[in-house]
């Protein structure tokens, strides 16, 4: 249908224009989803003027010196698209977006990456779990820098023009071509202050050898003559005067007012609407890994209050994020970085405060938390946060429930806490074990779609009718699950493990490089006998072991403190028999000491998903699977 644009009306609206681009119902190909019926699909175009004196929108970095249009307000355009059943619930679920991507529905509903950023054919809903929840899903893009490309929602804001200030920039390239052209994330203010360095690895000294040259095309696109004998993957750091900053901020703040819009508003500018309000009683927004990290931003710059002062989201998911969060509210900041053992590690992103409640940074003397600016509104959410293993050795974790000294820290009653046990960052619903020619170990194959199915349950059922969520399953340092590096695993043969692991350091952003000022402790979860973690939601995989899961992975021929692979685990199956494993000194138990007759292993799986089941950890849909696949031998997951 030919759009549809209309001012949006209410008072102290920071939408003022939302423009429906397209209605396509019913969408997903006519799929229907139970007893929810067909989907719609809705695409737009939403616009915000923020008053940069609001003290709302004041926290905002370099609002106060961006352009404003003739009623004084800093505007922004983002785009918008809406998946609702035609027989929605209450619930409105924000995703913010990853780098443009959609993928919860991939995630919560088991389908493939392209299908859930696509959402056009009958298969892109994957198992249809939220639609059939009555979820309204909505995403809006908020980052600057996210890519482009077809179904990837974008974000414009102003520049602030004639400001400039110390940018840095990495890049590396698998192959060994030369030279490589690369765009900067701002426009040069004097190329002639630009340096370039490199190193084979980020645990090594930056170095600019014979051969290594940078060049400017324009102001904002270089070319990097690589050095000879460089290594594939090496890092290439570029610093200079950057000019031109956009106000990213904004990007949270379109966040905040889409969903408050949607929800709130009940006039016909409002695609939602129906009888004059918006059919939604309560919010969740949930962000999985970088977008997890920008929803713990939104929540610590004090954005789940609304432009009338009211919450946003009644409930805030941020989903493998560890105790980080984003450089997305800074002068020249770059949404898009990812700092971790391999990559990006001096960026802006590992910050106090590191954890919900307000502690003390013993190092810079600050006080403060991620919900502080909440408290004092009245408006903080429910939050349930889910960690991969990988979080406590590439994003930090343990930081979220120790103090900066290493002290044990508890989490107050409207935080819940869960480690998916023996996980990697993000596995497809059909991932298999297999070998990585830069790992060494195979690759960990763990989901974690069952358990975030099993969370976003019970944290609707906690906003919506105060029904308490289980209790924070977590590895903490009071309950001797969360221990130094050297304790954490027995003696194993085949795991390579030595202790890395990538370290919490004070940070200066100074110019030209980053300064370390000083390091925090770091505590990683116990392992049992078997290798696998003790403490967290541990899934049917885990309970009935056929192998030792482990979130991390040691680099092949990398021998620094903090060179793991980024964001993959690894995988050790089980001796076969007692006697392979006392040949080879292995402590783990056997598999035919766990599983000594022919059904033993399926009805350990099933006494493993009762007991998640009555614990509401697991959705009683994905414990019979979990049954079934180990009834026919897929549920371990250990092919070639």
């Amino acid at each position: 249908m030919a759009s549809l644009a209309l001012p949006a009306a209410p008072a102290r609206a920071e939408v003022t224009r939302f423009e429906v681009l397209s209605r396509e119902a019913p969408a997903l190909g006519g799929r229907e989803f139970g007893t929810r019926g067909a989907a719609e699909k809705i695409t737009a175009r939403a616009t915000i003027a923020l008053d940069p004196n609001d003290p709302r929108n004041a926290v905002i970095a370099d609002i106060g010196l961006a352009p404003r249009n003739a009623e004084g307000r800093v505007e922004a355009v983002t785009d918008v698209v809406i998946l609702r059943p035609a027989r929605p619930g209450g619930t409105l679920l924000f995703e913010v977006l990853n780098r443009g991507r959609k993928l919860l529905p991939g995630w919560a509903q088991d389908g493939d990456g392209a299908g859930s950023i696509r959402l056009e054919r009958p298969e892109d809903a994957g198992n249809g779990f939220l639609l059939e929840q009555g979820h309204t899903l909505v995403w809006a893009a908020w980052q600057i820098d996210s890519p482009t490309g077809p179904n990837l929602p974008r974000l414009q804001v102003p520049t602030v023009p004639g400001v400039t200030g110390p940018s840095r920039e990495e890049f590396s390239f698998e192959d060994a071509a030369t030279p490589k052209r690369v765009t900067l994330s701002y426009p040069a203010a004097d190329r002639a202050s630009a340096r370039l360095t490199v190193r084979d690895r980020t645990d090594l000294d930056r170095a600019t050898p014979e051969g290594l040259a940078l060049r400017f095309i324009d102001d904002a696109t270089v070319e990097i003559d690589r050095p000879a004998g460089a290594a594939p993957g090496a890092l290439y750091e570029i610093t200079y005067t950057a000019r031109d900053p956009k106000v990213s901020g904004m990007g949270l703040a379109a966040i905040r007012d889409v969903t408050a819009f949607l929800r709130r508003e009940g006039g016909p500018a409002n695609p939602l609407a129906r009888d004059g309000r918006s059919g939604i009683d309560r919010a969740i927004g949930l962000g999985i890994s970088q977008s997890g990290r920008a929803l713990r931003d939104l929540l610590y710059f004090g954005m789940n209050e609304d432009e009338a002062g009211r919450i946003v989201f009644e409930g805030a998911m941020p989903i493998i994020p560890g105790a980080r969060r984003s450089f997305t509210n800074a002068r020249f900041a770059q949404p898009g970085r990812n700092p971790g053992p391999q990559y990006d590690r001096l960026f802006p992103v590992l910050a106090f405060p590191f954890t919900y409640p307000v502690t003390e940074d013993h190092l810079s003397g600050k006080r403060d938390g991620i919900l502080l600016r909440c408290r004092l509104s009245n408006t903080c959410p429910k939050v349930i946060q889910m960690d991969s293993e990988f979080e406590f050795w590439g994003s930090q974790a343990s930081l979220l429930v120790t103090d900066t000294r290493g002290n044990h820290l508890d989490m107050p009653d409207d935080v819940r806490l869960f480690l998916l046990s023996g996980a990697p960052h993000g596995n497809p619903f059909d991932a298999v074990a297999r070998p990585s020619a830069a790992c060494a170990l195979p690759l960990n194959p763990v989901n974690g779609g069952p358990a975030l199915r099993a969370l976003i349950v019970a944290m609707e059922d906690w906003v919506r009718e105060e029904r308490a969520p289980p209790a924070s399953r977590y590895p903490m340092r009071g309950q001797g699950t969360l221990v130094p590096a050297a304790q954490v695993y027995p003696a194993i043969p085949g795991l390579p493990y030595r202790g890395q692991y990538a370290r919490a350091e004070l940070v200066e952003q100074a110019a030209p490089l980053p300064r370390v000022r000083g390091e925090y402790p770091l505590f990683l979860p116990r392992a049992g006998l078997d290798g696998n973690a003790v403490a967290g939601l541990r899934l049917p995989l885990l309970e009935a072991p056929r192998a030792t899961y482990v979130g991390w992975n040691a680099q092949k021929g990398a021998e620094g403190p903090q060179e793991l692979c980024t964001q993959v685990g690894g995988v050790l199956p089980l001796p076969a028999t007692r006697a392979e494993g006392r040949a080879a000194a292995d402590p783990r138990p056997s598999l035919e000491e766990l599983y000594p007759s022919p059904g033993a292993y399926e009805a350990a799986v099933r006494a493993a998903t009762q007991r998640l089941v009555a614990e509401r950890m697991l959705l009683p849909a994905d414990a019979e699977a979990a049954v079934a696949a180990a009834r026919e031998g897929r549920l371990a997951r250990l092919a070639p």
